[in-house]
């Protein structure tokens, strides 16, 4: 299992248990995910950190003094 954190904007669109699927995006030299519908989004990570899996389970959300975070775990 691989878990991965995302940041969102504002409390009360997910909740644990949620399976969503995940979007990839690239930039030059990293890539990025998209959570569900533009829910949350993850920092950006290297080719060799690359996420095969295209489906999560929120295992938590969390509001912290930096924002909300939302952690989902995927069968890797």
């Amino acid at each position: 299992m691989r878990q991965m954190e995302f940041k969102m904007e504002r409390m009360g669109l997910l909740q644990v248990g949620d399976v969503l699927p995940v979007t990839e995006g690239k930039l030059p030299t990293s890539y990025y995910y998209t959570l569900g519908q533009a829910f949350a989004m993850s920092g950006n990570y290297k080719f060799h950190e690359r996420l095969t899996s295209r489906e999560g389970t929120v295992i938590s959300v969390e509001e912290t003094p930096k924002g909300y975070f939302v952690t989902v775990e995927f069968d890797e």
